[in-house]
């Protein structure tokens, strides 16, 4: 089988993609795939790089990536890829809608209010009603790029400058205070869960990249919070009829989980989640690829 490793890409998280698309090939069984590294540097070059080939596997993210377009080109030809489909990949990308999907299925969200650049519907004073310390992030994109904890008004008015660079739409939430976890699923099926330690104020870029960024360990959960945690899984991968495999961000405030995020692309890099969780679940990196590939193609 000829499979191609599409990264790189159009979004803030190029350095992301290609140290994902480095791990995919690195881990990639040789002796079952032809395997292609494809560097996008424009959209218009995509269909032209993957003629020939049997599959895409995809380690773009943010936009052109996660968001369903990437996914809507490769089906107009015809083209196998990995991971969730065009409607799933929109909807969780766009963390507005996502959220508004999960609270209208009972699952708990951080509060929040949104801002949109050619509206900006929230004063100041508005904002500041949720009450210091807030949670300034772009409504589109991942990494935690341009995301911030504000304090302060002058801290608020900063971070809303500073994650309009990467969306044309904010959410300000409310802080929650916490454990950070990730539950990843593969084809439907709850992985080992892992704790997040950073030793920054919350998991950022740094954290989630660099070598000593973070601590990420295999949790033993009490017996309910493991049961709600499965239950979340299951339901998010279902609500939004999730493909192949997804990632889906939780905090744990005053004994409560909250989604934060599902990711349908996660991160493949030597530090990302996914391939850590998988080997606690005696899946080694190389199988898991081979998993995602098969689940994707069904």
């Amino acid at each position: 089988m000829k499979v191609g490793v599409l990264m790189g890409g159009i979004s803030s998280e190029r350095e992301v993609s290609l140290k994902s698309g480095e791990g995919i090939i690195k881990n990639l069984d040789k002796n079952k795939y032809e395997v292609f590294p494809i560097i996008i540097n424009s959209k218009k070059e995509v269909i032209e790089k993957v003629q020939g080939l049997d599959f895409v596997f995809l380690a773009l993210h943010g936009e052109f990536g996660e968001d369903g377009s990437i996914q809507a080109l490769l089906e107009s030809i015809g083209m196998n890829y990995s991971g969730c489909g065009v409607l799933t990949s929109a909807l969780c990308m766009d963390k507005k809608q996502t959220k508004r999907i999960l609270k209208s299925e009972g699952i708990r969200v951080a509060k929040d209010i949104k801002i949109n650049l050619k509206n900006k519907n929230s004063s100041i004073e508005d904002l500041e009603a949720l009450g210091y310390p807030m949670v300034v992030k772009p409504n589109a994109g991942g990494s935690s790029i341009g995301v911030s904890i504000v304090r302060n008004k002058e801290e608020l008015q900063k971070s809303i400058l500073e994650a309009l660079k990467y969306s044309t739409e904010i959410l300000v939430e409310e802080y929650l205070e916490g454990e950070e976890y990730t539950i990843p699923v593969l084809n439907g099926e709850v992985f080992p869960i892992l704790l997040i330690k950073s030793d920054t104020e919350f998991f950022d870029y740094v954290s989630k990249y660099a070598d000593d960024g973070a601590t990420e360990e295999l949790v033993t959960l009490p017996k309910e919070l493991q049961a709600e945690f499965e239950e979340i899984g299951k339901r998010c991968w279902d609500i939004f009829n999730c493909k192949a495999y997804v990632r889906i961000d939780i905090i744990v405030s005053k004994g409560l989980p909250y989604v934060l995020e599902i990711n349908t692309l996660p991160g493949m890099t030597k530090n990302s989640l996914f391939p850590k969780s998988a080997k606690g679940a005696n899946m080694e990196y190389s199988e898991l690829l081979d998993k995602i590939i098969e689940y994707s193609l069904v």
